[in-house]
């Protein structure tokens, strides 16, 4: 545990496990005010204990992501607030084989809304909290990447990430010229509840790395889509 803080705020949406909850553990380590999001109205046990922890600088706030009405509600409880990061961690999968042909339409909509639709509005809806100069973040992944797919799988999956990444660069090029830093991150194949036993990375490996990446590139314009180690991913 830490005493020193460093007058910086992050608001990380979807907190409550693997990465999200890895990324606040990151930030309160180096000295942050953190505001979580989680969707759960009593926040789950091993962020309670980072709370008990940190009473002063963890906040715990209830968040649908996928509710309009939520987001607009956080917005006005952080009336006055200031957001040096805001990080949308929040998504979902489905299997890795299921095709196109084998998914139903309502868990197509249910990937691409949490996926691409929400970040977005949680960003549209809290980006004045985030003054020139702050960072805007999501969380994306590799398999994102139009480029890079050459070996298949994940197909509704990769859409979602693929449409979130487009997403974010449209909202860099339409917010161009405010100073704000937007960045796209690969954490890596992460041994998490939706990464699974067999990834490649501990969270330890991978989300320190993050934080070193988002804070590297901290000041840069338009919109980045970079990994865990701070290298360029191709869209």
């Amino acid at each position: 545990m830490t005493n020193q803080t460093n007058g910086k705020t992050a608001l990380i949406v979807g907190a409550s496990r693997g990465l999200g909850l890895a990324l606040v553990r990151e930030y309160l380590k180096r000295g942050w005010q953190v505001i979580a999001t989680v969707r759960q109205q009593a926040a789950p046990e091993a962020l309670a204990a980072l709370r008990a922890q940190h009473p002063a600088a963890l906040t715990i706030e209830h968040l649908e992501m996928n509710a309009p009405d939520e987001v607009a509600a956080l917005r006005r409880r952080l009336e006055g607030r200031r957001l040096d990061l805001l990080f949308v961690n929040a998504g979902v999968a489905n299997g890795p084989a299921e095709t196109v042909r084998d998914t139903a339409t309502e868990e197509f909509m249910r990937l691409m809304l949490t996926n691409a639709l929400s970040p977005l509005r949680v960003m549209e809806t809290l980006l004045d909290c985030v003054p020139p100069g702050g960072i805007v973040a999501v969380m994306s992944s590799g398999l994102g990447s139009v480029t890079n797919n050459v070996a298949g799988g994940w197909e509704v999956y990769r859409a979602s990430k693929a449409a979130l990444n487009t997403l974010v660069r449209s909202f860099a090029v339409r917010h161009a010229g405010d100073s704000r830093t937007y960045l796209v991150i690969a954490p890596g194949w992460v041994r998490t509840d939706m990464g699974g036993p067999a990834a490649a990375l501990d969270v330890e490996e991978s989300i320190p790395g993050v934080v070193n990446a988002i804070e590297q590139r901290s000041g840069t314009a338009g919109a980045l889509y970079i990994d865990y180690q701070n290298q360029i991913v191709p869209w």
